[in-house]
């Protein structure tokens, strides 16, 4: 298959050995731009070093985020030398008293500290969305920034990589530990670290990226400066550049940057070689869901360069598939079994090939759904499936193959793991050309290959792994004394030329084609410049606010065939022309969604036409939707963060909440298809959007649309801009809901504002935000997390109203997560900032700058242009919002903050909900915040 321009990458290779791949794309006015380090969790296994080392990354060099960086390397020496004296003693005091000492030396190495400045330097210069992550098998570091300020990002970035200093680290271990109690809240979590122990064994995949806490609890600077040594080098790193730039104005810049890291070999590590399983391997883990049942078979895999990837991968989709058609979709389409799933994930040595079952949740054994999956997957080892079953899910894989392909940051997101595995881009491209290639006889032969009756055998068992906490240190906060200051550095980044950003904005005229078909019905047609693959979206003005029953509604629809076709019949027919169909619904709309090739629209409409108008309804479908409200329901009450979801929308919004008006069990038990039928033909009838985005021109669509849609019955206008009622507090309140099982406590605060009818209300609003709560410089990241360590998420929102609402308040929604002995203390320093929020003028600047880079870098991608443009033009706008939003942010300064925070914020009710192991609280000092009032799960759960 030949790609278009958008899709090449150009390899280049730096004077000192660094790999360079360069994507030029023109179609948006950013860039993403990454480091791709060769250097992961199995480089460092159950030690948490690597991902350890991916947090100091953010702490700045020895001439980014210091005053004085020789003053300060005296006290960071000792620090490090304390911290491997912390792992060699196992006497408690001891410990705690080298804690403290370290403590006191963080304090006093503080005073030369300019924190986030890496962040603030990434804003100042056009970024946006500064993130890493860590992985098994590497590192990445990446961010978005507009195309003119190249040169000052290639500048920071190499010089991020060239001395890394480990500065605060006594903040962000705690910060890790939050993290590691934050994963562990997931419903289960520790029963997948289980079966990834089990199943990985002996390889350092085994063991969690994020390390166990007997290696969290002693970490060695000495350590992590070896492994930074060993690994960040620059024959070990990847440089991944896609956007909107010329490559060959680019080299010179980066070649003059990056060069200067350091160049060196990589110390060899000997491969694992997974053994086999011996028949099969039976274990069990404890999963905290009653009646459930859960099993999984496990079978080995294969790395991402195996030549058996991609016929593995339509093996895989023949039990599994976008359609709904494979073999295990049958079972739950049929309401064999609860839930059924193919998993296909591949790492650099090793892959995960497994079948995730839920049984159905009362009479049927596990023996009895084994056997089920056991009869499907040998369908595909005796090659049961006919050719056109094979071509299609072969145009399937090679549609989401190019799909996948399109944006340029989830492109570049596929260059980073494809430069990791040490492949060519050419090697993943030429991947479709070997879909094409693939016979019947091939996937056959791979599925025999594969699944062997040599299998790890995993059953759930009833109860709960014990938690191992570590509990809250007792030292000082580590508050740096030049919050806002910058280095000497900065005045030389200054020096470097940069032209004025203008951002892009939408234009409602030329960007997409527009044409009324009906007063109700207005067709979009967005240009796709890349491929010839088609999605069209019926958007109607109908969502679950309203009308929550669309809820099971889409969920039905996508089990259903017609009076003259099964649904096996009918998805098979969408399949065979390479399309798909879904049914969704949010908060404001019913969707219908297409996608495919553009040579087969014309037959898919005809097929969609024919669902709309013949849809059967069949209530023995409805078992299934029962089923997984009850499964989804058990999975509700043990996560903590859906709960606290919903004890904020109880506070915020009364009986008005979504989950005291979503349908409850007993009412979707009593859910009848023809009713549901007759509900859908009702949101069919609301005013309608169609989005449409492929090569066809707007006449060709329009015409194709009509030919089989009339929209005679389209008269009902949308009421999808809804606004519910705030409710009103006269006095401060904390509601506590208890969950004795989970680590951390989740915490929101909730501030009912004023009405702002000044059209610049919603402008001053965002500035608030992200003065407030908006990123790593905001005052509750600092002030919560980066000095004091005592969460892992803090944020915080205020919300306007929608234009067509703007005579109703707005309100702040603060949000964070932190270990249950921590709790009152971080909830202190909230309610501080709240109260008397601190004023910090130099930051107002870089705000504003922030708020200037996510108007340009979230420009987006040609399929969401349409929808967003629906959007804006609901609430009434003639032209993109954000002009406006740039405008009136020019103007403000701290005292439009200020004005804001007062006339909303200060001297106002909060009402705070905590949800967690709240019965370990001292309410005496909890009632500090307000008046206590306990909630259980029937105050705020249907």
């Amino acid at each position: 298959m030949k790609f278009q321009t958008p899709l090449q990458v150009h390899e280049h290779i730096l004077s000192n050995g660094l790999t360079v791949w360069l994507n030029e794309d023109h179609s948006q006015p950013k860039v993403f731009g990454a480091i791709v380090v060769k250097a992961g969790a199995v480089d460092s296994p159950n030690t948490g070093i690597a991902h350890y080392f991916e947090h100091m990354m953010f702490k700045g060099t020895d001439k980014i985020g210091t005053v004085n960086y020789q003053a300060e390397k005296v006290l960071l020496d000792i620090i490090a030398e304390k911290y491997d004296a912390l792992a060699d003693t196992r006497d408690e005091q001891m410990r705690n008293h080298l804690l403290r000492v370290i403590n006191e030396l963080s304090v006093k190495a503080a005073e030369y500290v300019i924190p986030n400045e890496f962040d603030r330097l990434i804003s100042r210069y056009g970024g946006t969305k500064l993130n890493a992550g860590t992985s098994y098998d590497y590192t990445v570091y990446f961010n978005t920034f507009a195309p003119q300020y190249m040169a000052q990002w290639a500048e920071l970035n190499s010089e991020r990589l060239r001395n890394p200093v480990f500065r605060l680290f006594q903040n962000e271990l705690e910060t890790v530990y939050e993290e590691k109690n934050m994963y562990s809240d997931f419903v289960g979590s520790q029963a997948v670290e289980k079966v990834t122990e089990r199943y990985f064994y002996p390889h350092p995949y085994a063991y969690p990226i994020i390390g166990s806490t007997e290696h969290l609890k002693k970490p060695r600077l000495s350590e992590m400066k070896k492994f930074f040594e060993q690994y960040y080098v620059a024959s070990n790193m990847g440089l991944i550049l896609s956007g909107d730039f010329d490559r060959e104005t680019v080299l010179p810049v980066l070649e003059k940057t990056f060069s200067r890291i350091r160049d060196g070999r990589v110390p060899p590590r000997e491969k694992v070689m997974l053994p086999s399983f011996k028949g099969r391997e039976k274990i069990s883990v404890k999963v905290p869901l009653p009646f459930v049942k859960v099993m999984a078979l496990g079978f080995r895999g294969v790395p991402a360069d195996h030549d058996d990837q991609v016929a593995l991968k339509i093996a895989v989709s023949l039990l599994n598939n976008s359609n709904g058609t494979g073999f295990l979709d049958r079972l739950t389409v049929n309401h064999k079994v609860v839930a059924s799933m193919a998993i296909n994930e591949s790492m650099n040595e090793a892959g995960i090939l497994g079948i995730l079952v839920m049984p159905k949740l009362l009479f049927q054994s596990y023996a009895s759904a084994e056997k089920l999956v056991w009869k499907e997957i040998n369908r595909v080892k005796n090659g049961e499936f006919d050719e056109d079953i094979f071509r299609s899910l072969k145009l399937e894989q090679k549609r989401e193959y190019v799909s996948g392909l399109e944006d340029s940051a989830e492109r570049a997101q596929i260059m980073m793991r494809i430069y990791s595995q040490g492949r060519k881009w050419a090697d993943y491209l030429e991947e479709v050309d070997r879909i094409d290639a693939l016979t019947k006889e091939d996937v056959v032969q791979v599925a025999q290959k594969y699944f062997t009756n040599d299998y790890l055998y995993v059953t759930k068992k009833r109860g709960r792994y014990p938690k191992d906490n570590l509990p809250k240190p007792d030292y000082a906060p580590v508050v740096p004394k030049h919050t806002g200051a910058s280095s000497e550095y900065v005045k030389e980044l200054d020096k470097i030329p940069a032209v004025a950003m203008t951002p892009r904005f939408i234009d409602f005229d030329r960007d997409v084609y527009t044409r009324s078909l009906t007063p109700f019905v207005t067709l979009y047609v967005t240009p796709n410049p890349v491929n010839n693959i088609f999605t069209l979206t019926f958007s109607y003005g109908r969502g679950v606010i309203e009308e929550p029953v669309l809820h099971q509604l889409a969920g039905f629809l996508n089990f259903l065939g017609t009076d003259a076709y099964s649904f096996g019949d009918f998805r098979n027919r969408l399949q065979v022309l390479g399309s798909t169909l879904n049914f969704e619904v949010n908060e404001r709309d019913f969707k219908i969604k297409l996608s495919g090739f553009d040579r087969s629209l014309d037959e898919t409409l005809a097929l969609l036409a024919h669902f709309m108008q013949h849809v059967k309804p069949d209530n023995k479908k409805l078992r299934q939707i029962v089923d997984e409200a009850k499964v989804m329901e058990k999975a509700f009450f043990k996560s903590s963060d859906n709960m606290s979801k919903a004890l904020t929308e109880k506070i915020k919004y009364g009986d008005r909440s979504a989950y005291l008006n979503k349908l409850s069990l007993g009412e979707i038990k009593k859910l009848k298809g023809d009713r549901l039928i007759a509900v859908f033909k009702e949101v069919c009838q609301v005013a309608c959007s169609i989005h449409y985005c492929g090569t066809l021109a707007l006449q060709q669509v329009e015409e194709q649309v009509k030919k089989h849609f009339s929209f005679e019955e389209v008269r009902v206008a949308s009421r999808s801009s809804i606004y519910r009622e705030l409710i009103d507090y006269e006095k401060p309140q904390v509601y506590l809901l208890e969950m004795e099982n989970v680590s951390q406590s989740i915490v929101h605060g909730y501030i009912k504002g004023t009405v702002q009818p000044d059209p610049s209300a919603p402008h001053v609003a965002e500035l608030f935000t992200r003065y407030f709560g908006g990123d790593m410089s905001s005052l509750m990241f600092q002030e919560i997390r980066e000095f004091r360590s005592y969460a892992y998420q803090v944020k915080a929102k205020y919300s306007q109203p929608s234009r067509k609402h703007k005579d109703r308040p707005g309100d702040l929604e603060v949000m964070l997560s932190t270990q249950n002995d921590k709790t009152l203390d971080a909830l202190a320093v909230l309610d501080g900032l709240l109260r008397e929020m601190p004023e910090r003028p130099e930051r107002v600047e870089a705000v504003k700058r922030s708020i200037v880079n996510r108007v340009n870098n979230e420009y987006p991608s040609f399929r969401r242009l349409s929808s967003l443009i629906a959007v804006m033009k609901r609430e009434g706008y003639k032209e993109d919002p954000t002009r406006l939003l740039l405008e009136n942010v020019e103007k403000m300064d701290m005292e439009d903050i200020n004005r804001f925070y007062r006339e909303n914020i200060k001297d106002r009710p909060v009402v705070y909900t905590i949800v967690g192991n709240t019965a370990q609280l001292d309410k005496t000092k909890l009632a500090a915040f307000g008046e206590v009032i306990k909630v259980n799960k029937k105050d705020i759960y249907k």
